[in-house]
């Protein structure tokens, strides 16, 4: 006998580091379909735990459309970019066309904040046009990820011992990417109404300066690694070397400004509210990768943490 399955539900960006992680909780209880919206083919490379991978074109709004067919709830993350509130406002239109019940958008911290940062100003933009649209929706606004820390600072560890970012040393409520794929995976699948409309700030347990973040790498991994904490020019500088576009170096100066203004220290109960699992700790984190024979300083490529910046 066939399997019946509850819903459709369509993720974008499958491979980001969320997203891929809510593909996997998906998977695991193996109620759903789930379909993924890709838009290069070394993206279909990587996935794994799908039933349904469907080609789009971002310019071309009938491909969204096709993505978007008997698709019952959207799981919207789009990475932030000029275009970003164009290409979700395209997603927007034509799912309110083919009849989309739910919209669950992974946004940022601070969003909603005056003047904010630029990428938060586009999150909440795209926020707005979901709520326009009358389509019943759940933003996840979660801070920095610990993930952050591999794809940001892997080169500057392997080589340096060292963390070099113009964070200051306020306290910052990071939280595992797997937590917020956790999250995301109940809002998605959870029948009732307790989510529709809703807005949730989710971090992990505690807050950390980059300072104490050093020394937990230092214990956790068994050696001795130092955060150093540098301009906004000497970024700027290297960010260039690196080849990065001026809109993503100025986004990121911008959200370490935020950072050490000390607004990222808040630190909520969403993960274990909505999971009924205690949020991961940094050190658990780290510990998890040593544990599992993930060397930190060869992690991923640190051009890829910056593309995907926030």
């Amino acid at each position: 006998m066939a399997k019946k399955y509850e819903r459709t539900i369509l993720l974008t960006d499958p491979t980001g580091t969320v997203s891929n992680a809510v593909v996997k909780q998906l998977a695991s209880s193996g109620q759903n379909i789930i379909r993924v919206a890709v838009d290069t083919k070394d993206k279909v490379d990587k996935l794994k735990h799908v039933h349904e991978i469907v080609n789009i074109d971002y310019t071309r709004p009938e491909t969204i459309a096709d993505a978007l067919s008997n698709v019952e709830r959207l799981f919207l993350r789009i990475p932030p970019s000029v275009e970003m509130v164009d290409i979700s406002s395209n997603f927007v239109e034509e799912a309110k066309k083919n009849g989309v019940k739910f919209i669950v958008k992974l946004s940022t911290m601070g969003a909603d904040l005056e003047p904010g940062y630029t990428s938060g100003r586009l999150h909440r933009q795209v926020e707005k046009i979901i709520e326009e649209s009358g389509i019943p929706f759940a933003f996840l606004r979660p801070n920095s990820f610990m993930q952050s820390f591999i794809t940001r600072s892997s080169q500057t560890i392997k080589n340096h011992n060292a963390i070099y970012l113009p964070a200051g040393d306020e306290r910052i409520s990071l939280v595992d990417a797997r937590d917020v794929a956790a999250v995301a995976a109940e809002v998605l699948t959870n029948n009732g109404s307790q989510h529709i409309n809703k807005v949730y700030d989710i971090t992990g347990p505690e807050a950390l300066s980059h300072s104490q973040v050093a020394e937990i790498l230092s214990k956790e991994t068994g050696r001795r690694i130092s955060y150093v904490d540098i301009s906004e020019e000497d970024l700027r500088n290297g960010m260039k070397k690196m080849g990065i576009v001026d809109w993503s170096i100025d986004n990121a100066l911008e959200l370490y400004r935020m950072y050490r203004s000390g607004y990222r220290s808040q630190v909520t109960t969403v993960v274990e509210q909505l999971t009924e699992q205690k949020p991961t700790s940094f050190s658990q984190f780290a510990r998890n990768y040593v544990q599992n024979g993930l060397s930190w300083p060869n992690q991923l490529n640190v051009l890829t943490g910056w593309l995907k910046f926030e």
